[in-house]
């Protein structure tokens, strides 16, 4: 029985109130002559797919800023070499009780891998682009160099997050501080956007989830929203009720999508209701997120595994009615792209897309989708295991941030191999680590080095006895 990779996708859960982004847009703007800048499915969730889109829509040349000094800090954005943002480190990882962004994530804000041409990310977001363009004549609005520092109530409370919600707990988001996240996925921006009167739209980004550590999971990754909001008049004609109309656009608007994105010829199969373009076999499966009803993933079969890949569903009323949409429907959309460019290119880890090992980056060319990834890694893991007596709150993520701080990208998995509670009822876990470099051997001496180190972190943060 295959099963099934939960990728988290998602719509976003970010949105300021209007009074925050009029005073955060007035200084930004008085700092703009002065400096660039003197400072994570969709509409998903942390669920097993969630759209992903929060942030506020306001981009890193005019990035939103805090209104309350007391609370937050002024950014520092410069352009980095490689085409991205650089924000200062001490406007993100603070000596703050609430604070838990580690140095490790906060290297990779701005670096907007989504936004170079010859990246596989940014040639999959363009190619997207190509077919909103071609078929909804470029009706589509584009949005990707928005801000992902954004607050709570842009990143939950905006796409209906319920206060009780998973995602909102400190093992699943980077905080900033206590009103103050990484975006956690694209819908953050959305509640924005329709006040600012955008109908179609498409918001591209980097997102950020503590997660487990494995081939197709990564702190920061990045997603697409999508958001098309139908009139009265566009429904009311097809004789069906708003909400069927919007499920049934989106779900052909998402299958000519993947069609265009894997089977360029345009033959779409259906098999037992599971559907095959080329070679790729995809099927629909009924799921729950808290911003649509109904809601929808699609699923790709990769690497002998369902691959969840996109998010969707129809916009609850209460969003469009928050944001002055009284008498509409609308559908929403998110999606990975690391999910599906590791299908598109055949890149089998996802640690790969940061790399910049000119073996992998020049693989790939501006516009060319689908080209082959040809593996240049042929150095072999070590692995480490390591056992220890869990307490009440211990928690994997936990384990991986700290695992993550210690070795970066040279961890390539962490996996839970054996676990029992004894008659006393204390429960031990042991973790296997493994540790590979994707551009070089690894001596046995650093492994041990890196080993002895998150041993000693693991047992001082974590409050874990060793055995």
């Amino acid at each position: 029985m295959s099963s099934t990779v939960h990728l988290s996708l998602g719509f976003s859960f970010h949105q300021r109130c209007s009074s925050f982004f009029q005073q955060s847009v007035a200084m930004a703007l008085s700092l703009v002559h002065s400096t660039l800048f003197s400072k994570t499915s969709q509409l998903f969730l942390h669920t097993k797919t969630g759209f992903s889109h929060f942030s506020s829509s306001i981009p890193f040349s005019s990035s939103a800023l805090p209104s309350n000094p007391k609370t937050w800090r002024r950014p520092v954005i410069s352009a980095l070499e490689l085409g991205g943002v650089k924000i200062a480190r001490d406007d993100v990882v603070r000596d703050d009780p609430t604070n838990n962004v580690p140095d490790t994530i906060f290297s990779k804000l701005g670096l907007q891998l989504h936004r170079r041409d010859q990246h596989p990310l940014g040639i999959l977001k363009n190619t997207i682009y190509d077919y909103f363009d071609t078929n909804y004549s470029n009706k589509f609005d584009k949005f990707d160099e928005l801000c992902p520092i954004v607050s709570v109530k842009q990143n939950f409370d905006d796409v209906l997050v319920p206060a009780d919600h998973v995602s909102r707990s400190y093992n699943d988001t980077y905080y900033v501080d206590s009103q103050t996240v990484l975006r956690c996925h694209t819908s953050a921006h959305q509640a924005e956007l329709l006040r600012k009167g955008h109908t179609h739209f498409l918001v591209t980004g980097d997102v950020y989830r503590r997660d487990s550590i494995d081939s197709t999971h990564y702190p920061v990754f990045h997603q697409m929203e999508g958001f098309r909001v139908f009139s009265p008049d566009e429904w009311e004609a097809s004789g069906v009720d708003g909400t069927s109309f919007a499920a049934e656009d989106l779900k052909k608007c998402l299958e000519g999508l993947a069609t265009h994105l894997f089977d360029p010829s345009g033959v779409l199969l259906y098999v037992d209701s599971v559907k095959i373009s080329g070679a790729v076999e995809m099927r629909w499966v009924d799921t729950y997120f808290p911003f649509t009803n109904p809601s929808f993933e699609l699923e790709i079969y990769f690497q002998e595994k369902w691959l969840e890949v996109l998010g969707c569903g129809v916009t609850e009323q209460e969003i469009l009615k928050r944001n002055g949409k009284l008498n509409n429907v609308a559908w929403a959309f998110g999606l990975g792209l690391e999910r599906l460019a590791m299908v598109l290119f055949d890149i089998p880890d996802i640690r790969l897309f940061w790399s910049n090992d000119e073996r992998f980056t020049s693989q790939f060319s501006k516009g060319q989708l689908g080209i082959k990834f040809k593996t240049f890694s042929k150095y072999p893991p070590c692995y480490k295991d390591m056992s220890f007596w869990i307490n009440e709150s211990f928690t994997e993520n936990n384990l991986c941030e700290v695992v993550r701080g210690i070795a970066g990208d040279l961890v390539e998995e962490v996996s839970l191999i054996d676990n029992f509670t004894n008659k006393k009822g204390m429960t031990s876990h042991c973790y296997r680590i493994a540790y590979r470099s994707m551009e070089r051997s690894l001596t046995d001496e650093e492994i041990n080095g890196l080993q002895m180190s998150v041993r000693e972190q693991v047992q001082s943060k974590l409050n874990v006895v060793l055995r």
